[in-house]
């Protein structure tokens, strides 16, 4: 197993931990509704009760962790000629490496949502609890590292299949 791939498999396995720890933690602090929508001035505008957003959050987590899995393991089984990717031929003959590094990059795209949605639902307990200061505001840098975190997975698979495997003669 190459180092990439076992540190993929460890954060993915530490954000189903992040992601479900966070749900039943704040799930324990919500009040009865919780704020889910605020105005620009930062005040709450829409609420939620707290069994709509576990229930939400729970169908996130595990259409995350579930359907999308699913579909990774199912890319071995996928015929070469099918994949949208470049540099179609030489993979072909790479087809295991290919296989690593689209299930590698689904698994980095599981572990990037699940770490978000962990943050997210400490943010949201943060902002809905009576015990700190902090408003809506002091969380936009979560949006940031979100889009950041699923840009950089999004663009680092298309860049890494259009350079050529090397075979493994060559290694």
């Amino acid at each position: 197993m190459k180092v990439t791939t076992f540190g993929i498999k460890i954060w993915r396995a530490l954000s189903v931990l992040l992601v479900v720890g966070a749900l039943v933690w704040t799930y324990s602090v919500y009040p009865e509704f919780v704020a889910v929508d605020f105005n620009e001035a930062g005040m709450p505008k829409n609420y939620l009760g707290k069994e709509t957003v576990f229930y939400i959050a729970m169908g996130l987590i595990l259409f995350n962790n579930v359907v999308i899995m699913a579909i990774a393991r199912q890319i071995p089984k996928i015929p070469s000629q099918l994949l949208p990717i470049p540099k179609r031929n030489e993979w072909r003959l790479q087809r295991d490496e290919l296989n690593e590094h689209l299930t590698n990059w689904v698994y980095c795209l599981v572990a990037a949502i699940n770490t978000i949605l962990g943050l997210s639902f400490f943010s949201l307990a943060t902002v809905n609890s009576s015990d700190y200061k902090n408003d809506v505001f002091d969380f936009a840098w979560l949006f940031y590292l979100g889009i950041g975190m699923l840009l950089i997975i999004l663009i680092s698979l298309p860049i890494r299949l259009m350079r050529p495997p090397v075979p493994k003669e060559e290694l």
